[in-house]
């Protein structure tokens, strides 16, 4: 997830302040990734040193706002309009375990993939129970029912992925067994 940028498509309609960029940004994904202010004023920091925001003064209460330059603006336009490479995306902790897993002596690999099956699916359930209780029809939980919503998708891809893991780790792991022996 790009901080970065959603501070930036935060601050396009007008200045904020970092305590109310941390919440706007909480509640338009519905919690689920859930910013240490420590972050926002760190990245607002960043931003204002590339010259993408600047800093407009403090409000009534001495609360420093910051607001989105031309430059901002064209970084975020790009940002929009460039989709997202898979490549690019983070690593994924449960490949690397599960890849460790095959390669380290004496782990129950299956035993591991039985307990993240259970474990993703614990919080399938509970992300469909979110799911069931936001209002659909309330514009302004959009943002993060769509967010719930990807989190149920990639639920349910780790589970497909895991339940292939689990058919073929057998074969896998018996002929580097039978590799070994030979």
């Amino acid at each position: 997830m790009s901080i970065r940028h959603g501070l930036l498509a935060l601050l396009r309609s007008e200045p904020k302040y970092g305590y109310q960029l941390r919440a706007e940004f909480e509640a338009a994904t519905g919690s689920t990734w859930p910013l240490n202010i420590g972050q926002v004023y760190t990245t607002l920091t960043r931003l204002e040193r590339d010259g993408l925001v600047r800093a407009t003064g403090a409000d009534d209460e001495g609360r420093s706002r910051y607001e989105l330059t031309d430059t901002g603006a064209k970084e975020l336009g790009q940002w929009f309009e460039t989709p997202v490479a898979r490549e690019s995306r983070p690593r994924d902790e449960l490949v690397i375990k599960l890849a460790l897993a095959l390669t380290v002596p004496g782990i129950d690999v299956t035993a591991v993939v039985q307990r993240q099956r259970s474990a993703t699916m614990r919080s399938l359930q509970e992300l469909t129970r979110t799911k069931r209780a936001t209002d659909h029809d309330d514009p302004d939980q959009a943002a993060a029912l769509l967010v719930v919503e990807s989190m149920i998708f990639s639920a349910e891809a780790e589970i497909r992925w895991l339940d292939h893991c689990e058919s073929t780790i057998p074969r896998r792991t018996s002929r580097r067994t039978t590799g070994a022996q030979e």
